[in-house]
């Protein structure tokens, strides 16, 4: 059940609103600090050589990443505190004894049937049993349609899977997506790379597969696994490569429901349909094409049992936390050891923590926001970014490369953006979700049908535009383009990020930044395709389309040439939507604090003026030390650049980053006027 996610929701607040306010300070009343963490950086190190080392070389000579981590950096850091506030919520609501179907018992029963490894061990695999019967029990190809729905329904891996979300181009309503899937490994490219390191990884695959299937009581292991492996590589070889999954007019492929068997002709879609609790639903958006229509000669060429064996796999591995030692342990050796280098578990606290926050979250997040997140800290965020907003527009006003009739539209976008603070208004029923003390599996499977059923229900229904994507505790952010909305959960909005006590300018570089990271996604070269309503259209003249294209692959050339490892390179195109964030983010921040100071003069703190310490508070949240394994796979499958480029690749590009801190031709990150990328 590794596929259990969540969707979660927050207060409505019209961006137009915020748009015509006046800049405003955002400090405290009190003298506020420098918010420079002055230990963690190193001043024999050139600004201009290596901003990401001038500001934390000193933390990183000094840090040892924990044996439980992949990396560590700020955003673990801070997710590691509001794991420890939340383990305490849970522990109070665990506490006493309350009464079946209390959100009390709910919370402490889940988290209790994690922790209590001993009668985990004592049921052993018995759990998983009715799910390899109900495998093999399947007698034919309609069968076996019907049973990815019903995998998919409860977190199991299938080779594709439909969901609901907002209609692209008609974000009042849901639509029906397929997207691809049924791999075991993170990318379609680890089944085809060919440097050593890929071929050793596919190998341990291979081996850690037929280990899991012997420690659940599956014979003749050996052949199945290989079996296994040849099946996904089959998949894997007609899937959409995932820089081409960042196009979304491609992906938006509309078909009738009665269509559908001139994509798979020998498919049972009626069937699966039916199992997937599809409804009354007259089309379906099928996004990878060439992948579905691929597939319906791979299910129907591919033997049944050799279906059986993939099933019985997706199951296993899928419970494996879920279930005993052993099979845990195994699990963690492969996907956390061999794929990300961590040498040992984290605390099973923490994991439990992870848990229920991932079934339970909202129920978890109401108690979190009572006790962690204070009306002053909403308000302080509401005026920032009602301040970053208004350098977007005033930014956009100012563009030399964009024609007014497409400025029009974009300043309509910006005033439409919808943000989200800290914690939804409405918060999710879990009332219909049963937690059974004792039972992790069973809870889990559970709570993955749960969300699975609440969100299949949203179709015909009116999009609900106060959901949230992310739990109030959850050290994250986000952009959805069909709804238009920047959303900025409680947990992310303390130090470093975001700092009560700090002078205004370490905050725009940080928590500043990651609001405009968020708004620039709007004018990604994803979410430029969505208009102010949310509707994917083109509202780009032709020249204007060229221009932001060229701008764009200069980034991706840049970012194409920075080498994280001797022998690999940050996937630029790939990375092309963050990156584009993160420039725009840092370069609108500077402004908008420039704006907020009202013709004052920046005072200068712990000897650094108003533009350094912007640049230094970008340095900051990006502090970060990583394991070469977990840098490889993060390259292989993270959208998001290495921490040392969303540093340095960034601040190369503003003109005030080399005014601040003396940058000249000859130091390493002098980029030539020319040579800069300025988009937004």
């Amino acid at each position: 059940m590794k596929n259990l996610k969540l969707s979660l929701g927050a207060p409505l607040i019209a961006g137009s609103l915020l748009i015509l306010a006046a800049f405003h300070p955002i400090h405290s009343t009190d003298d506020p600090k420098s918010g420079i963490i002055l230990e963690n950086m190193d001043k024999q190190v050139l600004p201009g050589n290596n901003f990401m080392e001038y500001v934390n070389g000193s933390w990183i000579k000094k840090t040892e990443i924990p044996a439980d981590k992949p990396s560590i950096g700020v955003g673990s850091l801070v997710n590691d505190k509001a794991q420890a506030d939340v383990k305490e919520i849970i522990e109070k609501a665990a506490s006493g004894k309350f009464a079946d179907g209390s959100e009390e018992q709910k919370i402490g029963d889940l988290y209790g049937s994690y922790m209590n490894t001993t009668i985990r061990d004592a049921i052993g695999i018995k759990p998983i049993a009715a799910d390899l019967k109900k495998i093999d029990a399947i007698k034919d190809q309609k069968e076996l349609a019907s049973y990815f729905a019903y995998a998919s329904k409860i977190g199991n891996t299938v080779p594709f899977s439909v969901a609901v979300t907002e209609d692209f181009k008609d974000p009042k309503h849901y639509m029906l997506l397929t997207w691809q899937g049924g791999l075991g490994l993170p990318d379609r490219e680890y089944y085809f790379t060919n440097d050593a390191k890929s071929i050793e990884i596919r190998a341990k695959y291979v081996a850690h597969i037929e280990k899991m299937l012997t420690l659940a009581g599956i014979t003749s292991a050996k052949p199945k696994a290989a079996e296994i492996m040849a099946l996904e590589t089959l998949l894997a070889s007609k899937q959409m490569k995932k820089e081409e999954t960042r196009n979304m007019a491609g992906l938006y492929n509309k078909y009738a429901v009665s269509k559908l068997n001139t994509l798979m002709p020998d498919f049972d879609w009626q069937g699966m349909l039916n199992e997937a609790g599809v409804k009354n639903a007259d089309s379906i958006v099928v996004a990878q094409v060439n992948y579905t229509k691929a597939l319906n000669d791979i299910i129907k060429d591919t033997p049944l049992d050799t279906w059986k064996t993939y099933l019985k796999w997706s199951v296993i591995n899928g419970a494996a936390e879920a279930l005993n030692t052993t099979l845990d342990e195994e699990n963690f050796n492969f996907n956390g050891t061999i794929l990300s280098g961590a040498p040992k578990q984290r605390p099973q606290w923490r994991r439990a923590v992870v848990v229920v926050n991932t079934a339970l979250g909202e129920m978890v997040g109401k108690l979190y926001v009572e006790k962690h997140f204070s009306p002053e800290a909403k308000a302080r965020m509401m005026v920032l970014v009602g301040n970053l907003l208004k350098a977007y527009e005033s930014s956009i006003k100012e563009l030399d490369w964009m024609s007014p009739e497409t400025k029009i539209e974009a300043l309509k976008k910006i005033s439409k953006f919808t943000p989200k603070i800290g914690y939804p208004d409405k918060w999710r029923d879990y009332s219909a979700l049963r937690i059974v003390k004792n039972d992790l599996y069973g809870n889990l499977k559970r709570s993955t049908a749960f969300e699975y059923n609440r969100m299949m229900k949203k179709l015909g229904t009116p999009v609900d535009r106060t959901e949230w994507g992310m739990t109030p505790q959850t050290v994250n952010a986000y952009y959805n383009p069909p709804l238009n909305e920047i959303v900025f959960p409680a947990a992310i909005l303390q130090p470093p990020f975001f700092d009560m006590k700090a002078d205004d300018a370490v905050n725009y570089g940080s928590i500043g930044a990651v609001i405009g990271h968020e708004i620039g996604h709007g004018f990604d070269d994803q979410g430029s395709t969505f208009d102010g309503d949310g509707v994917m259209r083109d509202w780009w003249t032709k020249t204007d389309k060229e221009e932001f294209k060229k701008r764009t692959n200069a980034l991706v050339a840049q970012y194409s040439s920075f080498k994280v490892l001797s022998d690999l390179n940050v996937n630029g195109e790939f990375t092309l939507g963050e990156n584009i964030g993160d420039l725009g983010g840092l370069s609108i921040a500077l402004k908008a604090y420039h704006a907020s100071l009202n013709g004052k003069t920046a005072p200068v703190l712990d000897g650094f003026n108003g533009d350094q310490r912007i640049f230094i508070g970008w340095g900051q949240v990006w502090l970060n030390k990583s394991r070469e394994q977990n840098l490889r796979k993060q390259v292989n499958t993270d959208p998001h650049s290495p921490a040392k480029f969303r540093v340095n690749g960034v601040v190369r590009n503003i003109p005030e980053f080399y005014t601040a801190f003396n940058v000249k031709p000859g130091d390493s990150l002098y980029l030539a006027p020319s040579q800069r990328v300025k988009i937004w």
